[in-house]
């Protein structure tokens, strides 16, 4: 049975006058806490699994690190390690070896494999500055008779071959194709008519059995008559230091036990190859072919080809500065 009617209406109790703030401000921390709990229940408890194990659910990446505080100094983030990492793709190739097109080497073979078959010419006096001097000379050979003529060509045809490989322009002095010489005055001229960068003369020496080794000649400072060399004089210099150390480098063989106090590098001013010389020039005397040891490496082609490789290196060395 029901009753209706305003007499049975059930009793409405007294209202608080705290009721309806208290509803207020309960209506806004409802929403609050609801998204705290929701922080929580993402983030995982502290000491449970529960975040790692929703996220591998949901196959979601774990949470970024947090961000390095500012520094209260400069304001700025520190840098962190990936910040100075770089792009390997990113990163420039080393440039390619510059081309040493553009530059001039003269090559001066000594002396001439048919000079002995003219002593009259090649004994004719010729003004080097400082005094007059034989045209040329036959040069030595070892005791077997392989001759420094035949020596100095092979070694400059190797070493023609190697810096033209370079895109350097080469001319040799004479290349076997002249009865005698030429001589020195005119050996010199060859060079500086062709404005050459770097010059070389290519020798071995004919000293006594025992001395072994091999050294580079550099021009003295002469200024007298025709010869002037005051301005390549610290050039040459440049140009021998690393002639030798190419050379010794690439043959393995030692600087001269006899003369240029174990340097390899001794100073004349009585050769008229350098003394005419107006462009930087060295001459090189590859080893003594009058010792046995010596000589066994002058005549073997494999050791020549390591010569002609270590005279390039100091000369493209020098060239690209």
């Amino acid at each position: 049975m029901s009753y209706t009617g305003p007499e049975f209406a059930p009793h409405q109790p007294r209202r608080s006058p705290l009721r309806r703030p208290l509803t207020v401000a309960l209506a806004a921390l409802v929403p609050g806490a609801l998204l705290g709990w929701g922080v929580y229940a993402a983030v995982g408890a502290p000491g449970g699994d529960g975040g790692t194990d929703r996220a591998a659910a949901a196959g979601t990446a774990s949470p970024a690190p947090a961000a390095t505080p500012a520094s209260p100094a400069t304001g700025t983030r520190p840098a962190s390690p990936r910040d100075d990492a770089k792009d390997p793709a990113a990163t420039p190739a080393a440039p390619a070896p510059a081309s040493l097109k553009g530059k001039v080497v003269v090559i001066d073979p000594g002396h001439n494999p048919a000079n002995f078959q003219y002593p009259t010419e090649i004994n004719r006096k010729v003004d080097v500055g400082t005094h007059w001097k034989e045209c040329d000379t036959t040069g030595t050979a070892t005791n077997a008779g392989y001759t420094e003529a035949r020596f100095t060509l092979d070694v400059a045809h190797r070493l023609r071959d190697l810096l033209q490989e370079q895109g350097a322009t080469v001319k040799l002095t004479q290349d076997g194709d002249r009865e005698y010489g030429p001589c020195v005055d005119e050996r010199a001229r060859i060079g500086n008519e062709a404005r050459a960068d770097a010059a070389i003369s290519i020798h071995a020496d004919g000293s006594a059995a025992g001395n072994r080794g091999f050294h580079v000649i550099l021009p003295g400072a002469v200024h007298q008559g025709a010869a002037d060399t005051r301005a390549i004089v610290a050039p040459s210099a440049d140009l021998g230091q690393r002639v030798a150390d190419g050379f010794g480098r690439e043959t393995g063989t030692a600087p001269a036990n006899y003369l240029g106090g174990g340097t390899g590098l001794v100073t004349r001013t009585d050769l008229g190859g350098l003394n005419l010389s107006t462009v930087p020039k060295v001459f090189l005397e590859c080893g003594n072919m009058r010792d046995a040891q010596d000589e066994a490496l002058l005549t073997d082609g494999a050791w020549r080809q390591k010569a002609a490789q270590g005279i390039s290196e100091g000369i493209v060395s020098f060239l690209r500065g």
